[in-house]
Formats: C-alpha cells, sequence, structure tokens
C-alpha cells in the first residue's frame, strides 16, 4: 500500500512539473509573438511616413520614456535604428539613432 501512495506522489511531482514546462514554453512563445508583432506595426508606421525599415527585428519599448498614450520604441531595422515616439491619431515621432 505505501508502495502505491509512493508512486502516486512522484507521478503527480511529475505532472506538475510537466505542466510547469510547458506553461512556461506557452509564455516565452507569446512573448516572443508579441515582440514580432510590435516590430512589424511600429516599421510599418515608420516606412508609412517614408522613413526605410528593410527587416525589422526588433522593436523594444522604452518604458522611461514611454506614458499614458505616448509609447516609445527602440525600432531596430536592417542597417538602421529608429526611436519611435507613437501617439493615437497622430504622425510618429521618427528619429535616426546612431
Amino acid at each position: 500500500m505505501n508502495c502505491n501512495r509512493a508512486l502516486l506522489q512522484i507521478s503527480s511531482i511529475g505532472a506538475g512539473v510537466f505542466m510547469s514546462i510547458c506553461l512556461t514554453g506557452t509564455v516565452a512563445t507569446a512573448a516572443a509573438k508579441d515582440q514580432d508583432a510590435a516590430a512589424t506595426v511600429v516599421a510599418d508606421q515608420v516606412r508609412s511616413q517614408g522613413f526605410r525599415c528593410k527587416n525589422p527585428t526588433s522593436a523594444e519599448r522604452i518604458e522611461a520614456e514611454s506614458a499614458p498614450n505616448q509609447t516609445v520604441y527602440l525600432l531596430k531595422c536592417e542597417g538602421m535604428t529608429y526611436r519611435v515616439l507613437l501617439i493615437p491619431d497622430q504622425a510618429a515621432d521618427v528619429a535616426k539613432v546612431d
């Protein structure tokens, strides 16, 4: 009887570890997709204003410079990096970063 109880406890622990691994992978995948989506959206805005952005690789939100309804991103494109301030219903403020 004690053997069955120990086996059940080990199985429960194994299931918990497995679920933790699965959830961690799901969260990491969702974060990567969010970053890809942000890079695409910010790059589209920059391009619509006449700036070049070929193959956007990332759009990192700069929390320290952002405010409500004023989000700042560091957009990295192939061979070019921009600081982009997005404000709803307005053109973005785009500055080339060296």
